[in-house]
């Protein structure tokens, strides 16, 4: 007989309390940490005695482990009262629902917690997610485990530790942790948007209401259409648009493609003017034409423009990756002259004008060509991003081969 030093949830709900050696008080329903510690602090016990539902003090609990079996003997019968702003119950919020496991950046389902006794206090220290604790839920690792030694084989476990998890709000259950989605937050926008996927309707809205509408708008556009629409159809219209606004226009032109028509123009009605207006006229193309998957963002500067000009332009600009494949010059009609790339502005002279040092255009397309014609360009002339232009050579866009590949996937 000697006390626990480590216990699983499942082990010890709806096991007896005892006052002293002999007299048992009730039943242990659930346990109450706090979350406002580094890691959850258990800080009571959930307790049926008769028929009243009561919270003692957990530092008062003795648990003591006798061959296999848990004994829980309270010394001094002390009642807490329960905030619920930093709280959560184990079996009641935690037990069986979905989290994430922000290493493996997946959705698990929770079997069992795992809480360690250390003389500061117990605490949360992981969740099984395994076959294993699955089984001793209903009572049966034991006699598996003993089967398949017989087999030279383990049951696997399997454990995510709760430094590695996020817990997902289910407004049911009112769950409210002190830092709401701190560590999925600092995920890739694409491992977010495969997490969010996997999630229930719910748990999937009470994450993405919880974004800015920047980082919002950059995981909805790493979602599958079916998600994509699924969201957008949940949220309010003026929040939606607000989102679709941050979104690169081509691909807010790709989703409300896939909306009814009466739901793409009403979002459409509250996108502010500008964008609004981009967004339809992409959406005028077909799917086979290159103007349909061409980004409508691009960076161009004048040929009379100096390298100092242009890099100090872009420290400003701080634009995303794929803007900077190239660098185009237009005329002042804004037709397509030339490009440089960024490798042409670092080794030039500051001072050097940029129509010494540009490359003519000769590798372009038409917006309204066939997607099928970009493989072969990029491909041909190692291009990383290729100009889309009008019968007129007004530059409108770029396809950068991203897209090509997403459109040919």
């Amino acid at each position: 007989m000697s006390a626990a030093q480590t216990f699983y949830l499942s082990r010890i709900l709806g096991k007896k309390i005892y006052a002293g050696d002999t007299k048992p008080i009730g039943k242990l329903k659930d346990i109450v940490v706090d979350t406002s510690f580094e890691r959850p602090k258990v800080i009571a016990v959930q307790v049926k005695i008769r028929k009243e539902i009561k919270y003692l003090d957990f530092s008062h609990l003795k648990i003591i482990k006798s061959n296999g079996k848990y004994t829980f003997q309270y010394n001094v019968f002390k009642e807490v009262s329960i905030n619920e702003e930093n709280t959560l119950f184990l079996a009641k919020q935690i037990l069986d629902k979905q989290i994430v496991d922000t290493n493996g950046r997946k959705v698990v389902r929770v079997n069992d917690l795992r809480v360690a006794i250390v003389p500061t206090g117990a605490y949360l220290i992981a969740v099984d997610v395994g076959m294993e604790g699955l089984f001793r839920r209903i009572g049966i690792a034991k006699p598996i485990k003993k089967i398949l030694s017989f087999f030279n084989m383990n049951l696997p476990s399997e454990f995510v530790l709760w430094d590695e998890v996020e817990t997902i709000n289910f407004p049911k259950l009112d769950i409210q942790l002190t830092k709401s989605y701190t560590k999925l937050v600092k995920l890739h926008p694409s491992d977010l948007a495969d997490i969010i996927e996997d999630l229930d309707r719910g748990s999937k809205l009470a994450i993405f209401s919880s974004m800015d509408e920047e980082r919002a708008a950059d995981v909805l556009e790493e979602m599958e259409p079916e998600t994509q629409i699924e969201i957008i159809k949940s949220m309010p219209i003026d929040k939606a648009a607000d989102v679709l606004e941050k979104m690169p226009p081509d691909e807010a032109a790709d989703l409300l493609d896939e909306l009814q028509e009466e739901k793409a123009e009403e979002l459409l009605e509250e996108m502010e003017r500008e964008a609004s207006q981009e967004v339809r006229e992409l959406m005028e193309y077909s799917d086979n034409l290159v103007g349909s998957i061409m980004a409508t963002d691009f960076i161009h500067f004048h040929p009379q423009q100096s390298v100092s000009e242009v890099i100090n332009e872009l420290k400003r600009l701080k634009p995303v990756n794929n803007t900077i494949y190239c660098l185009f010059i237009l005329d002042k009609k804004e037709r397509l002259l030339a490009y440089v790339s960024l490798r042409d502005l670092i080794v030039a002279n500051p001072d050097v004008h940029l129509r010494h040092i540009m490359h003519k255009a000769n590798n372009f397309v038409y917006d309204d060509d066939k997607t099928k014609r970009l493989p072969a360009i990029i491909s041909k002339y190692n291009l990383l991003a290729v100009p889309v232009v009008d019968h007129d050579m007004k530059m409108l866009g770029t396809v950068v081969i991203d897209d090509v590949i997403d459109s040919l996937m």
